[in-house]
């Protein structure tokens, strides 16, 4: 079995960390903070490109958790060690129900599941991670 490929990007204070083998490609990082986020670039992660601050925010709207981040001071606080006082929902053009906060995922099955950041729901239906958004909308041209 193969180990899953990680890189880490840190300025000091915080260290990016990515999981290409997660990314469903909605865009948002290059999009949103290209400063920080140029995938033409090698490497494609400029962590002082930007602020601790806003880098955060930019990371913590990856969906899929591709992207994630941990302080470099002693307590090594991560994402899920913030919680988020409110939960946020935004459509994605053409893309995933990207709902942001902390939330509890209750299946039909019963079982459950803790989510914290951003979490991407499928809209197209072809996903074969149900519920979850596993890129499936960008092959099969879903428009909605």
């Amino acid at each position: 079995m193969s180990e899953e490929v990680r890189r880490e990007y840190s300025n000091g204070e915080i260290t990016v960390v990515w999981l290409p083998a997660k990314c469903i490609h909605i865009t948002y990082c290059w999009k949103e903070l290209p400063e920080v986020f140029d995938p033409k670039k090698r490497p494609w992660v400029n962590v002082n490109g930007a602020s601790t601050e806003r880098i955060i925010k930019q990371v913590e709207r990856c969906p899929s958790g591709a992207l994630t981040y941990y302080y470099n001071n002693d307590k090594k606080e991560t994402m899920e060690d913030v919680k988020k006082p409110t939960v946020s929902v935004e459509m994605a053009p053409d893309g995933p129900l990207m709902v942001s906060g902390s939330l509890l995922v209750k299946r039909k099955d019963g079982s459950t599941e803790s989510k914290s950041g951003t979490t991407a729901f499928c809209r197209c239906g072809k996903t074969k991670n149900a519920p979850y958004c596993d890129g499936s909308h960008v092959t099969n041209n879903f428009k909605g």
